[in-house]
């Protein structure tokens, strides 16, 4: 999985982050969409680009990647997506704050949802085949907009109403940057299976249960006495994002 930086086009920086090498930074203004940009503009801006949104309440950004496997392997790159964005947030949480991932996409904080991931790919890409580019994108609510909105909504949250202090757009996109090297350098050394380890353990636990990514990405239950049940991550990936709010472009409340 490849994050060589290559950059092709200049576009005017708003914001700045201390994002590590090999990322370059793309600022956009609040209106923008990260992900809709990075996907478009994947070919021209080259792997390593981290696209940022300039919110305040939203910590909202994409990540361009080149993968080095066929389509259907190299989308497990979301889950070492996912992992980066749970250890960003580990890493400005309260100590013992609990932090799960629904499956596949959702992340929940203490039990309410501040946002979670998605990947795109090039559409028409061949599953066998290594795809020009896959984009990672995120979204996590930082501020709660509203002195009353966590009442009005007690299934949702937000980082600064969860006690994540000093938690802001900025530093949790530069702290996703860095995690995301290691999951990459890890996947790299060992394979995917640490990745996929470290995924699951974010699930919320289910007793009886065994659970494993298999080598299409899919998720795989083992129940005893039961039949195999398997999720498969491609519709799951096509659908819109279950944390997403249409209307809003950002988590649901």
């Amino acid at each position: 999985m490849a994050l060589e930086q290559r950059s092709r086009i200049r576009e005017p920086q708003a914001r700045t982050l201390d994002l590590p090498p090999p990322f370059r930074l793309v600022a956009l203004r609040e209106v923008g969409d990260a992900f809709a940009h990075a996907c478009t503009q994947a070919g021209a801006l080259g792997a390593g680009t981290m696209v940022f949104v300039g919110r305040f309440d939203l910590a909202e950004f994409a990540v361009i990647l080149e993968p080095d496997e066929p389509l259907a392997a190299a989308r497990r790159a979301f889950y070492a997506g996912m992992v980066a964005l749970g250890d960003a947030l580990a890493a400005l949480a309260p100590p013992e704050k609990p932090i799960t991932v629904a499956w596949p996409d959702a992340f929940y904080v203490d039990g309410g949802l501040v946002g979670g991931g998605r990947l795109g790919w090039p559409a028409g890409a061949n599953e066998d085949a290594r795809p020009d580019w896959l984009v990672f994108g995120a979204a996590i609510r930082v501020v709660a907009m509203g002195s009353d909105e966590a009442g009005l909504h007690p299934l949702a949250a937000a980082l600064g109403d969860e006690g994540f202090g000093e938690a802001s757009a900025e530093r949790l996109a530069e702290g996703f940057a860095r995690h995301l090297m290691v999951a990459i350098d890890r996947w790299q050394e060992a394979g995917f299976a640490p990745i996929g380890q470290d995924y699951l353990a974010r699930l919320a636990p289910e007793r009886g249960a065994g659970r494993e990514i298999d080598a299409r990405g899919d998720l795989v239950i083992r129940r005893v006495g039961k039949p195999i049940e398997r999720r498969e991550l491609v519709p799951a990936l096509q659908a819109p994002p279950s944390w997403l709010d249409p209307a809003t472009g950002g988590p649901r409340w």
